[in-house]
């Protein structure tokens, strides 16, 4: 399965006492839906995964495979810290009906690439599912290069990766060695007029949740060489972009972006609740009153 165009890592709102709210996620996926996006991503960064549960996990993938009923491939993170553990997620998962597997590098352990590969082939043989790598070094503190993501492609044991290392030449790397069907996809929202430009096949933005709409125009545009006005789109979706700063330096970047996205939702009608995991600090009123501002300059309130 080679996934193309604009697939959002699913947001997951949650109840004032931090449980998933199904009746919220379900508008989340018909507003996604409605903005013309090519696939989904549940229980990745955005979707805040590794503050849930295992049954909110399920929970999750439940509604939104359910809901989804086909639409388009919806693709679940299988994000845990070693093998034997992700591959229980991989039967959650697989029992859900998802259409592809995302999974990191382990980590917590210290790993050599050799391992890395054996968790990459174990993941596909006992999945029966497309995998794709999700290059994350930010948080599992390994960059996979691209001789391990060629190499695996090469197998047949990865159907694609989403880059969110930041590796501008990395991510050129890759796009210039694949031979066998590979997706490319970025994670960055700010950088997806170059990295198309590049090759790359698509795009995994957390903003997206947000903006579906723009990201969709930014994608049609590239895809028909118009690059001015996919560069004057990213342009805006940058701008926009600024909302994941507002928490400053009185939170961690989790708290300030996820918040950002979810507070942003909840503004737009989208979810009830903008409430973040815990421990995450939740932004104050005046934070959330300039994500109001920076959405009514980008057209969107």
């Amino acid at each position: 399965m080679t996934l193309t165009g604009v697939i959002p890592p699913v947001c997951t709102p949650l109840t004032p006492d931090y449980e998933v709210d199904a009746a919220s996620l379900v508008r989340l996926v018909d507003h996604l839906l409605a903005g013309g996006v090519d696939a989904l991503f549940v229980l990745g960064s955005s979707s805040e995964v590794a503050y849930l549960t295992d049954a909110q996990r399920r929970v999750v993938l439940d509604t939104v495979v359910g809901h989804v009923g086909g639409q388009v491939p919806v693709l679940a993170g299988v994000i845990d810290m070693t093998t034997p553990r992700v591959l229980e997620h991989v039967r959650v998962a697989a029992e859900a009906g998802v259409s592809g597997l995302v999974a990191t590098a382990p980590f917590y352990t210290r790993t050599h690439p050799d391992e890395i590969r054996t968790h990459f082939r174990t993941i596909a043989a006992r999945g029966g599912l497309p995998v794709y790598a999700y290059d994350l070094p930010v948080s599992v503190h390994t960059k996979l290069s691209a001789e391990l993501l060629l190499g695996l492609a090469a197998e047949g044991a990865l159907a694609g990766v989403k880059d969110s290392s930041g590796d501008d030449g990395g991510l050129r790397q890759v796009i210039l060695g694949r031979e066998a069907p590979f997706s490319v996809l970025t994670g960055s929202e700010v950088t997806v007029d170059s990295a198309l430009w590049m090759g790359a096949d698509g795009v995994v933005p957390g903003l997206g949740n947000v903006d579906p709409q723009g990201y969709v125009e930014l994608y049609r545009c590239a895809s028909r060489g118009d690059w001015q006005a996919a560069r004057a789109e990213q342009e805006r979706l940058v701008r926009l972009f600024e909302i994941v700063r507002v928490g400053g330096s009185r939170m961690g970047g989790s708290s300030s972006g996820l918040g950002a996205f979810k507070a942003a939702l909840h503004l737009r009608g989208v979810i009830d609740c903008p409430i973040t995991a815990l421990p995450q600090i939740p932004l104050n009123d005046d934070e959330v009153g300039r994500i109001g501002k920076l959405l009514a300059a980008a057209g969107l309130l």
